[in-house]
């Protein structure tokens, strides 16, 4: 009987943990997340300590478009001419040429000079160039205002083309309620603003923490990630500040014409710099879908076969952030998100490759 012999075959190797890109068990998961978190809180901390130096330049910053757009809506009230005739002229301002003569209504509390004229006060005014050769509306007559009077020939603030130059109101100004509210403000945004200057920090917690299930040469991607992350996000929450937020701001303070506005400084900021950070995290979408793309988790094919979904997706999103609940404020919102979708799009038909275990 041949005897059996016991051929020992070659033992499988075990999947080298360069391969798997390590193993960590669940508390190790953990404890992980903990200490990242810890460094995260930490460096966000220091960073405000730095931001609250400068809050009140950063509060300026944030504050200018609402105080711009605030004394815009202010000038945008109509401005009375009437006809010398008694009857109210049906012309515009722009359409007024040298030597007219009319009745100019004063919309608002106005200083002339020493003088404050009230509002619904009139004067006769002509058309006619200052010394620099514009032309202007000028008081044609003496005008009474108080115990103070204003001269013949004193130029009222018109401009023919643009309407009624509202001067400086301190009204224009966000308002506070209590007296705490100014410290809660400023230390509110020198926390977001610390966060908006941590990204590139937080965005490297993030990678750190799931790069361990990420293969060898799937991690050498940190650089690129972190370096197109933190662009987007300047451009996105830049796109909200310049882009966004005037003309919605325009809109939604033209429908309070017939009231006085009043703004708190609180709600506004909080609208604003979620605005500004909702954003800068959409706008993460080209820089997320590089990185995807390069591992070959999505295509290019695949994010166009499924735009249909993406489009309303999009839309929900717009409609959330979006103050109102009008289709024009919505599409101003969606509209960038649906350019960085088809960027995407793009860049993932460039970067794209399939995924594989080695480089």
């Amino acid at each position: 009987m041949p005897s059996l012999r016991l051929i020992k075959r070659p033992d499988k190797k075990e999947p080298r943990e360069e391969e798997l890109g390590g193993q960590m068990s669940f508390l190790d998961h953990l404890d992980e997340l903990r200490t990242r978190l810890i460094r995260t809180i930490v460096f966000v901390f220091i960073a405000a300590s730095l931001t609250w130096i400068v809050s009140d330049r950063i509060y300026n910053f944030l504050a200018r478009p609402v105080q711009r757009a605030l004394a815009e809506a202010q000038q945008q009230r109509q401005v009375a001419i009437d006809g010398l005739n008694g009857k109210v002229s049906t012309a515009s301002l722009s359409s007024l040429k040298q030597n007219d003569k009319v009745r100019f209504v004063f919309p608002e509390n106005t200083r002339l000079g020493p003088a404050s004229v009230p509002a619904g006060a009139s004067v006769v005014a002509r058309v006619d160039k200052d010394s620099a050769g514009n032309l202007g509306l000028f008081t044609d007559e003496p005008l009474t205002a108080g115990n103070e009077l204003v001269p013949k020939d004193v130029r009222l603030p018109v401009d023919l083309n643009k309407g009624y130059e509202k001067s400086t109101d301190p009204n224009d100004k966000l308002i506070v309620t209590t007296a705490l509210e100014p410290f809660a403000i400023y230390v509110k945004v020198s926390l977001y603003a610390a966060a908006a200057v941590s990204v590139p920090f937080i965005l490297y917690q993030i990678w750190a923490f799931i790069a361990p299930g990420l293969y060898p040469h799937e991690r050498k991607y940190v650089t690129p990630f972190i370096t197109l992350s933190s662009v987007f996000f300047v451009l996105g929450a830049a796109t909200a500040y310049y882009v966004i937020f005037p003309p919605a701001a325009k809109y939604l303070l033209g429908l309070g014409q017939d009231f006085r506005l009043f703004l708190k400084a609180d709600d506004y900021f909080d609208f604003i710099i979620l605005l500004m950070l909702g954003m800068g995290l959409v706008a993460q979408m080209p820089a997320i879908t590089y990185i995807l793309a390069r591992m070959g988790v999505v295509t290019a094919r695949w994010m166009i076969k499924t735009w249909r979904i993406s489009v309303i997706v999009i839309l929900v999103l717009a409609a959330v952030i979006s103050p109102t609940n009008d289709i024009p404020n919505m599409l101003l919102f969606a509209l960038p998100m649906l350019v960085l979708y088809v960027i995407s799009i793009v860049v993932a038909a460039v970067a794209g490759r399939p995924r594989t275990k080695t480089a």
